[in-house]
């Protein structure tokens, strides 16, 4: 089967914690064509959990693709499989993530110690699913951290049918970081997955980690197949708003603030009747007014006001006020 070809020059990252399903609802009201990835979901908790509650997503977000974490090729492909039967595009494996939780369970970056595990668990995917299979990867990790060891991992894996790669420009330390600081104390090396994809330019390769700013991302694209933004997107979500009408062509128009909050509060509404928490649906609206006056006040009244009693989505529209009278 012919697998489809998806648009991935901007992307957000796979968050945990982040980037569930009301957060993706969110995103996709800002941009209508950036790729969007769940949490990772692991395919021990897909064999043994609630499928639904782990996978359920509304069809308003496509397109959006399903990571998963393990290094098990048969508990892959099962999982692979129900992502692709609930509607998935894409299926990414993580071999990035540093955490001591992750590694325990002899997945996320470690793997990039053993690239023809990493083998065995795509082709099994790739067995079992027509939708593209990707990884998502560290430049190295510890001291494995010249271009060679990445580029060795990279085609090692590649020969399992894999030619997109999703590239965190950091590389991992498994012991002695947490993974908020490996986020952020390995140094960025932009220039090698440059060079991966200027000596491979039969790969997709897809740049991620510390974009924070349009000018960064203008001045890297044009060497990439597409970006990541992770926390910035969460930050500073309207950002991915004006880099879709900036970077993906004509067609689309930002939305205003104003009406992001009202489409967002009707969502609420819908969530709410479901039992869904006020607050844990507020959290990833709280940075649409970054860097805007009052965006501080804002915030606090949506975490006050989504604590109290009874609140509904009337704490988001009654918001907007504050912002009115501010003008």
């Amino acid at each position: 089967m012919t697998a489809l070809r998806l648009d991935r020059r901007l992307c957000v990252a796979p968050m945990m914690d982040y980037t569930d399903r009301h957060c993706r609802y969110l995103l996709r009201l800002l941009s209508p064509r950036a790729l969007l990835y769940t949490e990772m979901v692991t395919a021990q908790a897909l064999a043994h959990g609630d499928v639904e509650r782990l996978l359920g997503f509304s069809a308003a977000e496509h397109p959006v693709a399903l990571q998963l974490g393990g290094s098990d090729p048969a508990l892959l492909a099962r999982a692979a499989k129900l992502g692709e039967q609930r509607g998935y595009c894409e299926i990414n494996l993580n071999v990035g993530c540093p955490s001591d939780r992750v590694q325990s369970g002899r997945f996320g970056a470690c793997l990039m110690a053993e690239p023809w595990l990493v083998v065995d668990c795509m082709r099994a995917i790739r067995e079992v699913v027509g939708i593209p299979v990707t990884v998502k990867c560290r430049i190295g990790i510890d001291e494995l951290d010249d271009y060679g060891f990445f580029e060795h991992f990279v085609l090692t894996v590649r020969d399992g049918g894999v030619d997109v790669f999703i590239v965190h420009a950091r590389k991992a330390y498994l012991q002695g970081l947490s993974p908020k600081e490996n986020r952020e104390v390995p140094p960025l090396r932009y220039e090698i997955p440059a060079r991966l994809k200027a000596e491979h330019p039969e790969l997709t390769v897809i740049l991620n980690g510390g974009l924070k700013t349009a000018r960064q991302v203008r001045d890297w694209l044009p060497q990439f197949d597409g970006v990541m933004l992770g926390r910035q997107a969460y930050q500073e979500p309207y950002l991915l708003a004006e880099l879709d009408a900036e970077l993906l062509g004509p067609g689309f128009t930002p939305p205003s603030r104003e009406d992001v909050v009202a489409r967002y509060a009707d969502y609420v509404d819908a969530m709410l009747r479901e039992g869904n928490r006020l607050p844990l649906l507020l959290r990833h609206i709280n940075g649409l007014y970054a860097g805007r006056p009052n965006a501080r006040s804002w915030r606090r009244y949506l975490t006050e006001r989504g604590h109290l009693p009874g609140a509904g989505s009337e704490v988001l529209r009654d918001s907007l006020q504050m912002f009115r009278t501010a003008a």
